[in-house]
């Protein structure tokens, strides 16, 4: 009996050792689900193996848009455990010189991804902790040399499942680079002169409600209370977009149904909303880089 238990505490503790390698593998594209494309980078990963858990951020980021690609990242990531490898593949530039890469944040996510502006804001959010450029002459899919359009699956998940299975330590990845990530630029969130700057990073796209990156400390040094109205001007680069007087309230009840309001959203960002309508289509607003907001009482 006791050889019996001692062989199933070694047993138990072999198992939890090795699966405790297998850290969680989350993917974003821009490819949509009406093709293979997707479920080809997860059949790379499953045939790696076949205990990786596997998730979808998103695979509807607008074709090309590696700004919304950022965003999502800086989203997302935070509210994953230390460990989990996101895959982000938006890449106009396959094929060209751009540099594929991993970046290990000092929270230890590892993020996957063209060093071609996806990694923007995670390594802003989360801190650098190391990059280092893949290797390709060992981490890229057996046989995939003569495939020059998808190193989604032949490089990017082929690499990402190496590593959440445990098969390759970070180090192994390849060689390591300096600390800095190919960034997009864009309006930070910043108070002056009781006015408060920021960047409309992208829309809540299901209600066309308007996000920006202006963070609640940021918002607080206007003293605003709910019922205040706030003076708004949106700008898409010099142009004004929309410039009005807007209400801020807790919650969407707390002004009628069709009327504007300003809000902090579930990330605790300043936002902007019509109750039971479309911010976004009503003002002709929409996000990126070159989307910023001025704000004052």
């Amino acid at each position: 009996m006791k050889h019996t238990f001692l062989f199933h505490c070694l047993i138990f503790i072999c198992f939890s050792a090795f699966a405790q390698k297998r850290h969680a593998l989350v993917f974003q594209t821009d490819f949509g689900l009406k093709d293979g494309a997707v479920a080809e980078m997860k059949g790379v990963v499953y045939s790696l193996s076949p205990n990786i858990p596997m998730f979808d951020l998103t695979h509807e980021i607008p074709a090309y848009n590696i700004w919304e690609a950022a965003y999502r990242l800086q989203q997302t990531a935070p509210y994953w455990p230390a460990g989990t490898v996101f895959v982000s593949v938006v890449d106009p530039g396959v094929g060209s010189d751009r540099r594929s890469v991993v970046l290990k944040t000092k929270t230890g996510h590892y993020f996957v991804t063209p060093d071609n502006g996806t990694l923007t804001l995670v390594a802003r959010q989360l801190g650098i902790a190391e990059i280092r450029q893949i290797d390709e002459a060992v981490n890229r899919r057996k046989n995939s040399g003569a495939s020059y359009t998808f190193h989604g699956r032949d490089v990017y998940a082929y690499t990402a499942g190496k590593l959440a299975a445990g098969r390759i330590t970070f180090p192994q990845v390849g060689p390591k680079l300096a600390d800095s990530v190919v960034s997009i630029a864009f309006q930070l969130p910043v108070f002056a002169n009781d006015t408060v700057k920021g960047n409309i990073p992208v829309l809540d796209v299901q209600y066309g409600n308007i996000w920006t990156n202006i963070d609640q400390q940021t918002f607080s040094k206007l003293h605003i209370q709910p019922g205040d109205l706030l003076k708004v001007r949106i700008y898409k680069g010099n142009e004004l977009v929309y410039n009005g007087a807007i209400p801020f309230a807790n919650t969407f009840a707390a002004v009628p149904e069709g009327k504007e309001l300003a809000y902090l959203n579930s990330l605790l960002n300043l936002s902007f909303a019509v109750n039971m309508g479309d911010f976004s289509t009503a003002h002709h607003v929409k996000s990126g880089p070159e989307w910023s907001v001025t704000i004052s009482k």
